[in-house]
């Protein structure tokens, strides 16, 4: 059901690529807030490290952020070296699809999202995109 994701994590940190290339998932579409950067806009230590392995294996990543405060996503974006997209309007699907031409993947089976909002990450969700929620 679209309300539900796929699966609940506690940290972006626990998704392994070898996990994600077993359902045949090559990219994550990343959120920013209460994700990626903690309430006190703290980045999440080891998250470098964590994106990097991501990349290493061939996992593509980009952030699709609400924020309009821009300088925030620059600053993770720029850390973690990802495009990016902030004032998403998500659930709206135009954001989800500008984030697909930006990771250059056509089929949303192939793509998961990861974010801590039911209504915002998990329902503007592409229908076959899996989806990581953290609460």
């Amino acid at each position: 059901m679209i309300f539900y994701p796929d699966e609940y994590l506690t940290n972006v940190k626990e998704i392994k690529s070898d996990n994600l290339k077993e359902k045949n998932i090559e990219a994550l579409i990343l959120d920013v807030d209460n994700t990626l950067i903690d309430l006190d806009k703290n980045i999440l230590f080891g998250l470098d490290e964590w994106a990097n392995e991501m990349k290493n294996n061939n996992i593509k990543l980009c952030i699709l952020s609400n924020t309009n405060k821009i300088e925030k996503v620059t600053k993770v974006a720029s850390y973690l070296n990802l495009q990016y997209i902030n004032f998403a309007k998500k659930p709206c699907k135009s954001g989800f699809r500008k984030a697909m031409k930006m990771l250059n993947i056509n089929d949303s089976k192939k793509i998961g999202v990861v974010g801590d909002q039911i209504f915002t990450d998990v329902f503007g969700r592409q229908q076959n995109e899996n989806v990581y929620y953290f609460n």
